[in-house]
């Protein structure tokens, strides 16, 4: 009777290890036929709401990878400091926002290949005369979103400043938009793409600050490091470099851009 027991507890516990070890991300996708994903809708011109209607840099460029990978794409839209702990418990499969690719994440998420550069830059109103390189912002108010790399670089910035800013966070970069054109604070952070876009869309009111502050760095998307995950990466991974081959990935830069970018085909060691 023992033995038997001893057994039949041995049979389960080897088939729950072999459960575990056949869980695949990807194959669940394919099977199920979709691919879901998430961002936050507010952070143009990578991922924003348009008359309710989902735009941008990463929209596109998934609609390209899912046709890659045979699925239809299913996103969801959610605050950015949400997005990574949903990821984390599992709730969608891959987070399509643009996040830089730092030291300490590489230790907690699995990146996918770039998709942008992502360096750090200011913004400040077009009529301010008194900001004209990044390190005019001393002692002067600055906005970021909470929980951004871009936030983290101004703060470390400023402490090598005479006087550091005073730097503000918000929910997200639209709100500190809409304080430095009503002159709340002096000047916006985040990344030269966006700033970029944000300027060419508003020239009467915005100014991008030239050059960047920030170190080099890129924006990629974020999956979970598991084993189960890995496959699920590395598709993405052979989707994105095919796209960027074959020149759609150019095409989809120079819509939201102006300009196309080369980016590295494997994933670059983190500078921040």
């Amino acid at each position: 009777m023992f033995k038997t027991a001893l057994l039949g507890a041995t049979l389960l516990v080897a088939g729950a290890a072999a459960g575990t070890a056949m869980a695949d991300t990807l194959a669940d996708v394919k099977k199920a036929g979709v691919f879901t994903v998430a961002t936050e809708m507010q952070f143009p011109p990578f991922d924003f709401l348009e008359n309710n209607e989902y735009k941008g840099v990463d929209k596109d460029l998934f609609d390209e990878v899912a046709k890659e990978l045979g699925v239809k794409a299913k996103y969801m839209d959610l605050p950015w400091t949400s997005v990574l702990p949903g990821l984390e418990a599992k709730k969608f499969d891959l987070v399509i926002a643009p996040v830089t690719i730092t030291k300490e994440r590489v230790k907690r998420y699995s990146f996918t290949v770039p998709i942008s550069e992502a360096t750090a830059a200011l913004m400040k109103r077009a009529d301010d005369k008194t900001i004209n390189k990044p390190e005019d912002i001393a002692g002067k108010k600055v906005g970021g979103g909470k929980g951004t790399s871009q936030l983290a670089q101004v703060k470390e910035f400023g402490q090598t400043l005479p006087t550091p800013p005073d730097v503000r966070e918000y929910v997200d970069s639209n709100q500190s938009y809409a304080d430095l054109a009503a002159g709340r604070v002096d000047a916006s952070v985040n990344s030269l793409p966006n700033l970029n876009f944000a300027a060419a869309q508003r020239k009467e009111t915005f100014a991008v600050v030239l050059p960047p502050f920030g170190k080099p760095s890129y924006f990629s998307w974020v999956g979970r490091p598991s084993d189960d995950d890995k496959s699920l990466i590395e598709a993405v991974n052979a989707a994105l470099v095919k796209i960027q081959k074959d020149g759609r990935m150019a095409a989809i830069q120079k819509k939201w851009f102006g300009v196309s970018q080369e980016l590295p085909t494997t994933v670059p060691e983190p500078q921040l």
